[in-house]
C-alpha cells in the first residue's frame, strides 16, 4: 500500500465520496474485515481490494484512489455491499469514485473505461448485460489475436448455455430508461 500522508487533509477526502454517494455515511464505519474484497469476482484483478481502497480514502490518498483499476473492474454484482455487515454501499461508493476520476481526469486511459461505457450502454438499451456482445466487442477491438486461447472457454460456457447469443430486453424497459434518463439529469445538476 502507498505511504501514508502527513498533511491533515484526510478526512476531506473521505467526507467529499461519503457526500457523493447515496448511504456513503456507512463508510464512516468500515471494520476493515475484508469481507468486500472476499466476495469480489474481480478481486485478483484490482490494484488494491475495496479494504485497502477504503483505507487509503481514510488517510487522503486521493490520487492513488482516483488512478486505481479497482472502481473500473467492479461489476455491479453488489455481493461486496450484501455481505458488507456494516451495510457499507460499496458498489455505489465504486461508481462515485470512477465519477470523481473521469471528472478530474486520474483514470488510466485504459481499456477499463470504455468497458465500462460499453457495458452501461448494453444496460441502457436491454436493462441487464449481453455477456456474448460486452465480449466480442471488448476483444475484437483490445488485442484480439491474444484473444485465442479464450476459445474453449467461450465454447465451454455455450455448451452449458451460460452464454447467450442474442441479448434479452427485461419486461419494462421503458420504465428503466426513464429512472435512468432521471439520474442523468439529476447527475447533471450537480
Amino acid at each position: 500500500m502507498p505511504e501514508v500522508p502527513t498533511n491533515g487533509s484526510s478526512s476531506d477526502f473521505r467526507n467529499e465520496v461519503i457526500n457523493a454517494t447515496p448511504g456513503g455515511e456507512n463508510l464512516r464505519l468500515c471494520l476493515q474485515c475484508g469481507t468486500c474484497g472476499g466476495s469480489c469476482p474481480s478481486g485478483p484483478d484490482m490494484d488494491y481490494s475495496p479494504r485497502q481502497l477504503f483505507a487509503m480514502i481514510d488517510v487522503g490518498l486521493r490520487d492513488e484512489v482516483l488512478k486505481s483499476n479497482t472502481p473500473w473492474y467492479c461489476v455491479s454484482c453488489y455481493y461486496c455491499t450484501v455481505r458488507c455487515p456494516k451495510e457499507i454501499p460499496i458498489t455505489d461508493i465504486m461508481y462515485t469514485l470512477k465519477q470523481m476520476a473521469v471528472k478530474e481526469h486520474l483514470y488510466d486511459e485504459s481499456d477499463a473505461p470504455e468497458w465500462s461505457e460499453s457495458f452501461i450502454g448494453l444496460v441502457e438499451t436491454y436493462g441487464r448485460s449481453f455477456e456474448l456482445g460486452l465480449a466480442t466487442r471488448y476483444h475484437l477491438t483490445h488485442s484480439p489475436l491474444k484473444k485465442f486461447s479464450l476459445g474453449p472457454f467461450a465454447i465451454g460456457m455455450l455448451m452449458k448455455n451460460r452464454l447467450a447469443f442474442r441479448p434479452e430486453r427485461i419486461e419494462g424497459i421503458s420504465q428503466l430508461k426513464a429512472i435512468l434518463e432521471r439520474a442523468k439529469q439529476l447527475e447533471a445538476e450537480l
